[in-house]
């Protein structure tokens, strides 16, 4: 099980960024006792204006994560991160990325809760479609 986690951050260590005004956003794969970095994106720098039209490359970005942690996110940003299955989190300043993937493994260990359990059900086929998977590459009784 491997869940895609992005990270509002301008140097890839400290999630310090608004949500509709970040420069950065460092996008991790987690598992129960992994993880990596698997792209960073950067864009221009944007005012926080509320302007909607600069959301939507960030929201594309997030295409496949199960969240994204920053430090604050508007309404309407919230609205659209749900709609695509995409749970904005809200950290205090100076929470570190490594902190937050810890805590995310050990929730995972434990049982996940809350949006991470949605999550975790959204990422798993279901077992007649992980069979005709399995079928399809091959596998037999």
């Amino acid at each position: 099980m491997q869940l895609r986690v992005a990270f509002a951050s301008s140097d890839r260590v400290v999630i310090d960024q608004h949500f509709g005004a970040a420069s950065a956003f460092a996008i991790h794969e987690i598992g129960l006792d992994t993880s990596r970095l698997i792209e960073v994106a950067q864009f221009i720098e944007t005012a926080m204006d509320g302007h909607e039209g600069k959301l939507d490359a960030k929201i594309a970005l997030l295409d496949g994560c199960a969240a994204v942690f920053s430090e604050a996110v508007g309404a309407s940003a919230i609205q659209r991160l749900l709609s695509k299955g995409v749970q904005p989190v809200k950290v205090e300043n100076g929470t570190t990325i490594d902190s937050v993937i810890a805590m995310l493994q050990g929730e995972l260990k434990d049982g996940p809760t809350g949006w991470l359990a949605k999550a975790v059900t959204r990422g798993t086929p279901k077992a007649a479609e992980r069979f005709a998977s399995m079928e399809e590459e091959g596998w037999s009784e």
